[in-house]
């Protein structure tokens, strides 16, 4: 009877012992299984689950414009005063609704090539307003004219025809004239062959980005979705040194097994530059575990605060030798416009840049750019990038609308707001297919570990106990 006894509690210790040391064995076993499969499924092949959402994506992504009303454009004008302004909006647009277009593969080099189309499809339902709403803001036309004719002689030709189009410094448009283009009465009026249609983005409909050119993965998973060449270059040419750089991914995806140290490398057409993001903090999204990585403000320092920013800056009057912050000269990336691109209500810059600028208030949760990444895949299920784009204002002595100016404004025209998170159906197959199922060998590992240590202890202590009990 105490033989049997015995027996059966070793028994049961070396079962203990086999579920734990199982349960052990599994955990670097399934981490490997994990990352086999990881390494399959995020390729850009077809056949993939990446390709799929690659191509064409699953989740809805809307661009919302906040426009900035001009509140006393004759006191300006006049008495060259503060620009005082009130932002409206959102006018939100549907954008990035269809699919990647000639994209051809190349087994050579492991790349697959691509455009991504552009369009823009007005929400009502999630605007605060139609798309004729009428709105007061900087004339375009008119405040580019100094800086694409410096030449005197040609400024006052130009304000004879700015004078008879009867334009001036502001004027009065359509939401969708402004953001998509109109036919600008001044321009018409210039004697030889120019584009007299503008916009803040004319033209968008009807065009692509790219040619983009990225890696598939498949003979180095560290590289995949990252970017070999942009319309045929693996430089910009708008900047000077490493600047010039395209960098990282299109931030739609990276390359999987993310930790919170890697800084997130990405290039943005919009900005005309590689940029990057930190981690910020764990997010928990739709029961997806998420890493929210941010736009840091030293991204936008001056070289003075950030050195590596020194090909970021630009001579012109608004750098003061490069000690102004939080604003990008993107002029040469816009055929010499005067356009420059900060984060919204000039978040993160410099005090000296919004004085002259009344109704702005910069908002760190409202106005800063992040991206939600899933750690393992590289997926970005949530996003929302944030940019203001302004116009630089000089005095011109040849201009009437411009003469009365005593100093330069940077003019705030709209911020935008374009977001994309993963919908519900997305979520619950990656739920499923996953984060699910890591998540249930992660437990079994744990619970045969668990189980199999407190048996393996439980059983050795009742035989050790059972033997000094016959000892006795």
């Amino acid at each position: 009877m105490g033989c049997d006894r015995n027996c059966g509690l070793i028994a049961g210790a070396v079962i203990g012992a086999v579920l734990a040391v199982f349960g052990g064995i599994l955990m670097p076993v399934g981490d490997m299984l994990i990352e086999k499969t990881i390494k399959k499924e995020v390729v850009l092949e077809e056949g993939t689950i990446a390709y799929q959402n690659w191509v064409k994506t699953g989740t809805d992504v809307y661009r919302q414009f906040w426009i900035f009303d001009v509140q006393n454009p004759q006191e300006v004008t006049v008495n060259s005063s503060n620009i005082k302004v009130k932002q409206k909006g959102p006018y939100t647009y549907r954008v990035r609704y269809l699919a990647k277009d000639n994209v051809t593969q190349d087994p050579k080099t492991h790349t697959v090539s691509f455009v991504q189309p552009n369009g823009a499809i007005f929400e009502r339902s999630l605007s605060v307003g139609p798309e004729d709403d009428n709105i007061t803001v900087l004339n375009l036309a008119v405040a580019a004219a100094p800086h694409l004719y410096p030449n005197s002689f040609v400024q006052g030709i130009l304000n004879g025809l700015i004078k008879r189009s009867k334009s001036s410094m502001f004027q009065t448009r359509t939401v969708k004239e402004l953001l998509w283009g109109y036919t600008d009465p001044f321009l018409s009026l210039v004697p030889y062959p120019i584009p007299t249609t503008i916009g803040v983005f004319y033209p968008y409909n009807n065009t692509v980005d790219g040619v983009f050119k990225v890696y598939t993965g498949r003979d180095n998973i560290s590289k995949v979705a990252i970017i070999d060449t942009y319309k045929g270059k693996k430089n910009l040419s708008y900047w000077p040194s490493y600047c010039d750089m395209i960098n990282g991914t299109d931030a739609a995806s990276f390359p999987p097994f993310i930790e919170k140290t890697r800084v997130l490398q990405f290039f943005s057409s919009d900005i005309c530059r590689s940029i990057y993001a930190v981690f910020g903090s764990e997010v928990n999204l739709k029961g997806i575990p998420v890493y929210r990585f941010v736009l840091p403000a030293k991204a936008f320092a001056s070289p003075l605060q950030n050195p590596d920013n020194h090909c970021f800056c630009t001579e012109k009057v608004i750098s003061m030798n490069c000690t102004l912050f939080g604003v990008l000269d993107i002029g040469k990336c816009k055929e010499g416009k005067p356009v420059y691109i900060s984060l919204p209500h000039f978040l993160h810059a410099s005090p000296e840049i919004s004085q002259v600028i009344d109704g702005l208030h910069p908002n760190e949760e409202e106005h800063r750019t992040y991206l939600d990444v899933e750690p393992i895949t590289g997926f970005t299920l949530q996003f929302a990038k944030r940019l203001q784009v302004n116009i630089l204002v000089k005095p011109a002595k040849k201009i009437d609308a411009l003469k009365r100016l005593k100093h330069n404004y940077l003019v705030p025209i709209l911020w935008l707001n374009e977001t994309g998170t993963i919908g519900d159906e997305k979520a619950e197959m990656f739920r499923n297919k996953v984060t699910g199922k890591i998540n249930m060998l992660g437990m079994v590992e744990m619970v045969l570990l668990v189980v199999g240590v407190v048996m393996f202890v439980a059983f050795m202590i009742s035989y050790c106990a059972c033997k000094s009990k016959k000892v006795k």
